[in-house]
C-alpha cells in the first residue's frame, strides 16, 4: 500500500484544506470543507472519484493510506478535545501566544513548531502506555 503525504491548512478565508504532497498515479487531490473533517471527508471522495475514473479508462489507482500533517490552525481544530494552553505549557510555549497561533493570529515559526511535535509525541507515547 502506498503511503501518500496530506497537507492539511487553514486558508485566509477560513476554510480549511487538505492536499496531496506529491501526485497519486499522475493525479493530485484536493479537497475543502468548513472545517478540518468535513475536508479530509472530501479529500476522501475525491480519491474515490479519481480512482472510479481510471478504472472507467482502464487503468488502475493504487490502494493509499493517507498521512496527515496539519498546521497549528487545523491541528486545534480537528483535535479539539486537546486544551491548547496546556499543550503550550506542556511544550514551554506561552500559552497567550500559543493561542494566537492556534487561531492565526500570529505564524509559528519552526523552533515552535519543533516543540510542539516534541510535545504531541510525548503525549502520544504517554497515551499509548494508559490504560484502564
Amino acid at each position: 500500500m502506498q503511503k501518500v503525504i496530506i497537507i492539511v491548512e487553514q486558508s485566509s478565508d477560513g476554510a480549511f484544506w487538505c492536499r496531496t504532497e506529491t501526485d497519486i498515479a499522475g493525479v493530485g487531490l484536493n479537497a475543502c470543507g468548513k472545517d478540518v473533517a468535513s475536508a479530509k471527508a472530501d479529500l476522501l471522495e475525491c480519491y474515490e472519484e479519481a480512482k472510479a475514473d481510471m478504472k472507467a479508462e482502464g487503468k488502475e489507482m493504487p490502494d493509499v493510506e493517507f498521512e496527515y500533517q496539519y498546521d497549528l490552525q487545523s491541528f486545534f481544530n480537528y483535535f479539539n478535545f486537546l486544551n491548547v494552553t496546556e499543550i503550550a505549557k506542556r511544550a514551554g510555549i506561552n500559552p497567550s501566544l500559543m493561542r494566537q497561533y492556534s487561531s492565526g493570529i500570529k505564524t509559528a515559526g519552526e523552533k515552535t513548531y519543533k516543540r510542539l511535535s516534541a510535545c504531541v509525541d510525548n503525549i502520544k507515547s504517554e497515551l499509548q502506555a494508559a490504560s484502564f
